[in-house]
């Protein structure tokens, strides 16, 4: 694996400094900044030391700062602060996951880059169980997508870089600026893949898929062919998309350890219009998904789109093809139907142990009445989608 920070730009030419990932020569300073951040310190102050925390704050700091020196005192390159992560990502797999499988991997050349766009269940699971895979495979990691609305903490941006993550822009004002922002972003997906040659990865649309329907949006699409086509005005689309190498990728989750807020959500909006989301309730989300139960997991490769593309919807209706074919239904998927009492004839040709129906009843058992509806949707919907029967 090489660490992929090498740029074809130096620094003070360097036309993506305020978006791109952190390169080697940057990453002792974020890590000697992280180690003094007092909001990061104290997060993880109430989260591994609460009692002190509570009682003797500047103690409880001075002991995590400690902590974070010592974890990451080996680390001097993104390789290695990336390792230590695949360390964590092998404990995490061990301990909430009953297993990871991974297909498709084998049938991509492995000194290609390619841009990875997948479906979108969990905020940083996605990305990283992608990453894992290729890790395994002893490839190179991918540059990852991230939401400036999930940056609004300096040392949450901070991490997010150090693990090769790049901004997308959600936060800009006006119609000018969004469009310079996109372009700035369109440009650097293009020189990743075709000058740096590094892969990356993003989520084929904005926000989680929480109702479980994936679903691409044509704008990102264009927003991917923008630099190509500004570059080159004659360029066909076709070529704009065939050069970016995109691949659909299906990541399919037993359990989502998120289920219950992604209900509530949709409840809230279903009943009141609109949802307020609370101030830390994505690290919130980042958290439980890492450290809940989710079951099986089943990871999925596909093929990469070609030149036979006229249109941003064209390229949209490929990418669900193949990421709801490479879709898999587990035994969860098909009770929530069931319960729904929704296309029995679905159910009925599913084999389902005992184990899995009280495992689904369990955590059933957990949700709220009037979640229910919502909670089971999710699970359901990629059945129907599946089989082509969801509306609209």
């Amino acid at each position: 694996m090489t660490t992929g920070t090498v740029d074809h730009i130096s620094q003070a030419e360097d036309p993506w400094a305020d978006i791109r990932p952190y390169m080697d020569h940057e990453v002792a300073d974020v890590l000697a900044r992280l180690s003094r951040d007092s909001e990061l310190l104290n997060a993880l102050t109430r989260f591994r030391l609460p009692r002190l925390a509570r009682w003797a704050p500047p103690l409880a700091r001075a002991l995590a700062s400690h902590a974070v020196r010592r974890e990451v005192k080996d680390v001097s390159t993104v390789y290695d602060f990336q390792m230590r992560i695949a360390h964590y990502m092998e404990r995490m797999i061990r301990t909430t996951t009953d297993s990871f499988e991974v297909s498709g991997l084998d049938k991509l050349d492995g000194n290609s880059a390619y841009l990875f766009i997948g479906n979108h269940r969990d905020i940083s699971l996605d990305p990283a169980f992608v990453n894992y895979a290729l890790y395994l495979a002893g490839r190179d990691t991918v540059r990852i997508a991230i939401g400036d609305n999930l940056l609004k903490k300096p040392y949450v941006t901070d991490l997010m870089r150090l693990n090769k993550s790049f901004i997308v822009p959600r936060s800009a004002r006006g119609k000018r600026a969004m469009l310079a922002a996109y372009q700035q972003l369109s440009a650097y997906i293009r020189h990743s893949i075709t000058e740096d040659q590094h892969s990356i990865w993003m989520a084929q649309r904005e926000g989680r898929a929480k109702n479980g329907i994936d679903r691409t949006e044509p704008a990102i699409i264009k927003m991917l062919t923008m630099a190509r086509r500004n570059a080159e005005r004659q360029a066909a689309f076709g070529d704009a998309i065939a050069e970016l190498k995109l691949v659909p990728v299906s990541i399919s989750y037993e359990y989502d350890p998120c289920d219950l807020q992604k209900a509530q959500e949709l409840h809230d909006v279903d009943h009141q219009g609109s949802y307020a989301k609370s101030e830390f309730e994505d690290i919130q989300s980042i958290v439980a998904g890492i450290t809940g139960h989710k079951g099986r997991v089943q990871l999925r490769f596909g093929t990469p789109i070609g030149t036979d593309m006229a249109t941003p919807d064209e390229v949209a209706a490929e990418i669900d093809r193949q990421v709801i074919g490479g879709y898999r239904l587990f035994s969860s998927h098909y009770l929530a139907l069931d319960t729904l009492g929704d296309a029995p004839e679905l159910v009925a040709r599913k084999a389902i142990t005992r184990q899995d129906k009280e495992r689904f009843q369990a955590r059933l058992a957990e949700v709220p009445e009037y979640l229910r509806p919502y909670w089971l949707a999710q699970y359901a919907n990629p059945v129907k989608h599946k089989a082509g029967r969801l509306m609209g």
